[in-house]
């Protein structure tokens, strides 16, 4: 469909898109799996993963010029007024944040409209400096799934030889583990796919546990710091709470709906926490980038054309991705 974007206003940014990685929510969105919390406003165009070449720039823009490499995450809109964006928690704005897709435009109207296009506008704010030789295709990821992961460990203060548990190894867990291993902890993988072991290993892992491994989740008892959780369903936790530490958290950065099957008793008596935590703002999101950018760090991703989106997406449902796709938008003008 043809995607009418608006004309610069003195901040904004013209990206011309060349790169958009391909995210879970993207999935729940366009399949309308979150109705009963963020039902699906269609037409829907997903994506908020989004690297591109700056192509023009408003009249008042100083953060970028023609040419320069932008990247787009998941906000592209706040009041930048409230105590959260003073915070620099843009995603946590209390008059609402308006995220790359399916939320309200409170600039143009209607509802946004997200990476899997051409061409995006957005003020400048909210666009993150790439450094220059980055693969900019596996940065792309690092935009949702990296500062997903990495503010989480920024918030808890995950540091040199503390135990971390990464429940999932998808988009996100395969980040996390490259994140918590370069802060020098020890880093467990939890997975239900056995064929993700010697991956978990590959990727830094100290261990990798089957999630039906009823001796291991026993060993494991009471060992963890933090716990992060990137599974996009719902799942029983009690068997991870289980592994905390006294005084430790799980935090879910994965499902939306309903949590499942924690005790009341085992939290109070070991003072245990379950938290959760979404993407970071546009300033933790810059310092994520540039943090992998110094360290080498970047997604394992998969390269698919547009006109393999769909069949992206059943891959990505049956865990069948290494780990994280990426449209490469740029083959449309190639073509």
């Amino acid at each position: 469909m043809q995607i009418q974007r608006r004309a610069l206003r003195p901040h904004d940014v013209l990206i011309d898109v060349l790169y958009c990685g391909i995210c879970h929510s993207d999935i729940h969105t366009a399949r309308d799996e979150w109705k009963s919390m963020m039902p699906t406003v269609y037409p829907s165009v997903p994506g908020h993963e989004i690297i591109g070449r700056v192509v023009a720039v408003g009249s008042e823009v100083t953060k970028f010029k023609v040419g320069d490499i932008g990247g787009i995450g998941c906000i592209v809109n706040s009041c930048l007024d409230c105590d959260a964006c003073d915070a620099d928690r843009e995603q946590n704005c209390q008059h609402g944040a308006s995220f790359t897709y399916n939320t309200p435009d409170k600039i143009s109207g209607g509802h946004t409209l997200g990476g899997y296009s051409d061409k995006i506008v957005v003020p400048q704010h909210f666009v993150i400096r790439i450094p220059p030789g980055a693969d900019l295709a596996a940065t792309a990821p690092l935009l949702c799934a990296g500062v997903t992961t990495f503010s989480p460990m920024q918030h808890w203060k995950v540091k040199g030889g503390q135990r971390v548990g990464v429940i999932g190894l998808g988009g996100l867990g395969h980040i996390a583990v490259k994140l918590a291993v370069a802060r020098k902890a020890e880093v467990t993988i939890f997975t239900t796919t056995l064929g993700k072991v010697a991956d978990a290993r590959r990727l830094g892992a100290k261990e990798a546990v089957m999630w039906d491994d009823a001796e291991a989740m026993k060993r494991l008892a009471g060992q963890f710091d933090l716990l992060i959780s990137t599974v996009p369903q719902a799942y029983s936790m009690q068997p991870f709470i289980n592994l905390l530490k006294l005084d430790a958290t799980l935090v879910n950065v994965g499902a939306m709906d309903a949590l499942q099957g924690i005790g009341g008793l085992s939290l109070v008596f070991g003072r245990y926490s379950v938290a959760g935590s979404v993407i970071g703002g546009i300033a933790e999101t810059q310092e994520v980038i540039d943090y992998c950018a110094t360290r080498g760090i970047k997604a394992d991703i998969e390269l698919v054309r547009p006109d393999q989106i769909n069949k992206a997406y059943d891959r990505v449902v049956n865990k069948d991705v290494r780990y994280r796709f990426v449209i490469d938008m740029a083959s449309l003008k190639r073509a």
